[in-house]
């Protein structure tokens, strides 16, 4: 008996060492990875690796900063090679939309749906000499405003001043083609250069509160000050977030953020001039744009199968007619969001224009209601719920940067990768990923390593859980003519590639927001209802 009794006291001893070892463990972790530490210097250090959140090869794969550096720079020396140097001395000597000429090849009184057309472009500078050289930013579509229909082109540079322009004739009707020099080749240019160059475009402004005191410093992706820093870490992917440390406040008294643009360019005065608003988006094609496309071919379309992740992606990927979308290689099936969406646990992260998307599903769903979490802002997290059909639909804002000028709470802010580490999932979760307008103005290695950060993350979900539904959505065209260093589409597109690029080993589906909205020709950072209306039936289709 006397031996019983001291097995178990000896088993309880053990117990609660064991217990406060992992409570130890835990909090240690804890602490090295999220307290906001001094940093002295002015520019961020990555000279660290961030530690797995798994032990166990091959369950989890394990990537060092070296590793995640190298390929940085892999993806970095590509668009170099894209994005050659073209500097100028003159705006005459820059590609001109007016003194360009366009051909359709093969012209014809009539053409067949769903036949190919061809518009060959020879390109001129302002004093209508030929170039010799590509790279001109151009964007190329196809209408028919009556009929509600639009698809994009694809354009083909052969980088000695010459593109073939493809068309893809979807429907019968009067047809317009379009294609707009965006930026000529020395603009594009300059913007590469110059985006490269400087992470000061915007300010930011981040407020700690010390009891009924409030103070107000600058925070940014990198921070030339030696005043003492607070940095807000994300360890496992090699980034952080700056701010001022105000005298005698701690790091973590961070509570909101608001920023705005900086009075800053790192364009010529020379180069800015082609950023007027005259010069972006001339058309090329303005005296022979209107064609005639019956329906003369009898042969049958075979049947396509239903939209899938991991399918084919196409240039263009589809096109509208009558305001509803049309996917190339598969097809889309009326889909009831109710019954689709029963018992689903979707999350939806990023920017804006997927915090759209939630909106969306209130307006359209009755009974989905929302949850008040008792934050305030156009950025604070949103939560939806019908407890009936058991629908849980969350947004939730990514992480730095963050651009706006209202202010918004910075205290539940999360890293996209970290949302998803925490994510158990299964066959009823799905996460909707979307990246790209609030990191248009800084240089492009800070949206690769997010990017290369949320893939990782999602390589660790789908080796937990390969049932779990994950979605990318590309960012989507905006405004053209509205501050074209910090914002311009040409960033977008780059973005845009990088993430087609980076996801595309993984067995994701993607939402091709960038070929959508341009087929709808909506130049709006947050488009219209209908455009975002046809990407949920996509959405819908993929999970149901």
């Amino acid at each position: 008996m006397k031996t019983t009794m001291a097995h178990r006291k000896s088993l309880l001893v053990l117990s609660l060492i064991l217990a406060f070892w992992i409570s130890f463990t835990v909090f240690h972790n804890s602490r090295e990875k999220w307290t906001a530490l001094k940093w002295p210097d002015s520019l961020p250090h990555w000279n660290f690796i961030g530690k797995p959140l798994c032990t166990e090869a091959p369950q989890c794969p394990i990537v060092s900063a070296a590793e995640t550096d190298l390929k940085i720079r892999k993806i970095l020396e590509k668009l170099d090679q894209l994005i050659p140097l073209r500097p100028f001395t003159y705006m005459n000597t820059t590609t001109s939309a007016k003194h360009s000429k366009a051909t359709i090849l093969n012209p014809q009184d009539t053409y067949c749906q769903g036949d190919q057309l061809d518009v060959l472009l020879k390109m001129r500078d302002h004093l209508g000499q030929r170039k010799k050289y590509g790279g001109d930013f151009l964007r190329a579509r196809m209408s028919s405003p009556d009929l509600k229909a639009g698809a994009s082109g694809n354009v083909t540079d052969f980088n000695n001043g010459t593109y073939l322009v493809s068309f893809t004739l979807f429907w019968e009707g009067q047809v317009s083609l379009s294609v707009l020099l965006m930026h000529p080749s020395e603009g594009a240019s300059a913007l590469w250069r110059a985006r490269n160059q400087g992470y000061d475009r915007v300010i930011f402004t981040g407020q700690f509160v010390n009891g009924t005191s409030q103070v107000n410093t600058d925070c940014a992706l990198a921070l030339n000050s030696s005043a003492e820093l607070c940095r807000y870490l994300n360890a496992e992917d090699q980034e952080a977030f700056y701010c001022v440390r105000p005298p005698h406040i701690s790091c973590a008294a961070l509570t909101h953020m608001h920023s705005k643009n900086k009075d800053v360019s790192y364009l010529t005065q020379q180069e800015r001039t082609l950023f007027e608003r005259s010069n972006v988006g001339v058309e090329i094609m303005e005296n022979s744009n209107v064609i005639h496309v019956t329906k003369c071919n009898t042969k049958t379309i075979p049947m396509k199968e239903k939209c899938k992740p991991g399918m084919l992606s196409t240039i263009p990927s589809g096109h509208v007619w009558k305001y509803t979308w049309n996917p190339v290689s598969c097809s889309l099936t009326a889909v009831e969001m109710k019954d689709c969406l029963r018992g689903k646990l979707v999350y939806l992260v990023g920017d804006s224009t997927i915090r759209q998307w939630i909106e969306y599903f209130k307006t359209s769903i009755n009974t989905l209601k929302s949850v008040d979490l008792h934050e305030s802002g156009k950025l604070q997290h949103q939560f939806a719920v019908d407890l009936d059909r058991n629908i849980n639909i969350q947004w939730q804002k990514h992480g730095y940067p963050l651009i706006g000028s209202m202010v918004y709470s910075v205290k539940e802010i999360e890293y996209i990768a970290r949302a998803i580490d925490r994510t158990g999932g299964d066959k009823n979760t799905v996460i909707v990923i979307s990246l790209g307008q609030h990191f248009r103005p800084f240089p492009l290695d800070v949206f690769i390593r997010r990017a290369l950060g949320v893939h990782k993350a999602v390589q660790r979900l789908l080796l937990r859980s390969p049932d779990t539904m994950v979605i990318i959505k590309t960012e989507n065209t905006r405004e053209m003519h509205s501050d074209v260093e910090r914002f311009s589409d040409f960033h977008g597109y780059i973005q845009y590639l990088v993430i087609k690029d980076i996801f595309q080993d993984l067995n994701v589906g993607i939402i091709d927001a960038w070929d959508i909205t341009i087929a709808y020709g909506s130049n709006e950072v947050h488009p219209p209802q209908y455009v975002i209306r046809s990407q949920i039936n996509i959405f819908l289709n993929y999970i149901c």
